[in-house]
């Protein structure tokens, strides 16, 4: 039976000082001042639209990422989650992650956001070497990471609060390299590391001119010393590029992964949300060009929406599975009845040429778990093949 799931909130800022070369993300280079008020008033708009499908779900988790969200002033901050609150419940416990580029950063600012309510930041390091920062275009150096880190912690931000963005598999970097990162990362005891692979996709500088990147067999050991590397240090996978410290899990992530909910405001940003009355999950997503959103009309029932659509019954496997089956542990079962409306029935004859081909843990009574094998985790593209 379709239940509904917690609710979350992603908030895109699109400005960034600059686009790196690797980068798919809707952010735009920013070609004078931000124009921060109309933003904010732009996205509690498009909140305000989006309320008649969530009235009275109070909001779990709030990830603000881009784009650079740091260009934005704790005062913008301040004035959005003021105004969201006037329109919707926080719960208690909630998380409030911020995006932050160290190349960016003002030292006196992380006080203010943290006053104005982020509880968690996200830095994105990628690399602790000046020579690999400079091969993926980004504008800060190693030593302005470091500076950003001591920054945060010393203005409130605990080390449990903290993340560090890493890649591996970058142009020239061997297997020495990648795990210098991550003894790095580890150093600064940040509650939370993200290291996943660099990927070339369509529509960037990397794409149409792709630098030279190790080969499989470097990319493999790599992979398998990072990961004995971040285990030793206490550091548990629980997601395919994710890794955290005991009860350090990021929450957002999580309900991303467990096929949750969640409204997307933000030129560009998208959202999944479940409708009990018609037992109907959709996706929406929204402008894309920061000019285009902040002209939306917002008086018009869904301004700033690019389009949606409904989830037919024979997508709702892949759409589920794509996201639990990222997960180290997989998931209960029972969530894919109550994250889907569906039965395991439904999908018994894939369930078991999974199991048959060795990629998925038995389903069993003791066993209430659809969780993927080591060699699943391995050949999860292959896995997932299977509930397309």
């Amino acid at each position: 039976m379709l239940k509904l799931p917690p609710l979350s909130l992603y908030i895109h800022v699109p400005w960034c000082v600059k686009k790196c070369p690797y980068c798919d993300f809707n952010s735009h280079r920013i070609t004078g001042d931000i124009p921060e008020d109309a933003y904010i008033k732009a996205l509690l708009n498009d909140f305000e639209n989006e309320l008649p499908s969530v009235q009275g779900r109070p909001i779990h988790s709030i990830f603000i990422g881009g784009g650079t969200p740091s260009l934005l002033t704790a005062n913008a901050y301040q004035k959005l989650f003021k105004g969201l609150q006037a329109r919707v419940v926080f719960s208690d416990d909630i998380e409030i992650t911020m995006e932050a580029n160290p190349g960016t950063y003002e030292h006196d600012r992380f006080q203010a956001y943290l006053d104005a309510g982020v509880n968690r930041l996200s830095l994105g390091v990628q690399s602790f070497q000046d020579e690999k920062l400079a091969a993926l275009g980004r504008i800060h150096c190693a030593g302005e990471a470091r500076q950003a880190i001591a920054s945060i912690t010393s203005h409130g931000f605990s080390n449990i609060n903290i993340n560090i963005d890493l890649m591996h598999g970058l142009p020239g970097q061997s297997p020495d390299d990648a795990l210098y990162d991550l003894k790095q990362a580890i150093d600064l005891q940040p509650a939370h590391i993200s290291w996943y692979q660099l990927t070339i996709e369509p529509n960037t500088v990397f794409y149409s001119k792709t630098p030279a990147l190790p080969p499989d067999d470097t990319l493999w050991d790599i992979q398998e010393a990072g990961q004995a590397l971040l285990a030793s240090a206490g550091f548990q996978q629980y997601e395919i590029s994710a890794y955290s410290q005991p009860g350090r899990r990021s929450k957002h992530n999580l309900n991303y992964w467990q096929f949750g909910d969640y409204i997307g405001i933000g030129a560009g940003a998208h959202g999944k949300l479940t409708d009990i009355s018609t037992g109907q999950i959709y996706r929406n997503w929204k402008t894309r060009m920061p000019a285009d959103y902040l002209a939306a009309d917002h008086y018009i029932s869904h301004a700033f929406e690019s389009g949606r659509r409904v989830l037919e019954a024979d997508e709702l496997p892949i759409e589920f599975m794509m996201n639990v089956l990222r997960l180290h542990d997989g998931a209960e079962t029972q969530l894919y009845v109550e994250r889907t409306g569906q039965t395991l029935g439904d999908i018994s004859r894939q369930l078991h040429l999974a199991q048959q081909q060795g990629l998925l843990e038995p389903v069993l009574a003791e066993n209430n778990r659809l969780k993927p094998t080591s060699t699943g985790r391995l050949f999860l593209n292959d896995l997932l093949e299977l509930f397309a």
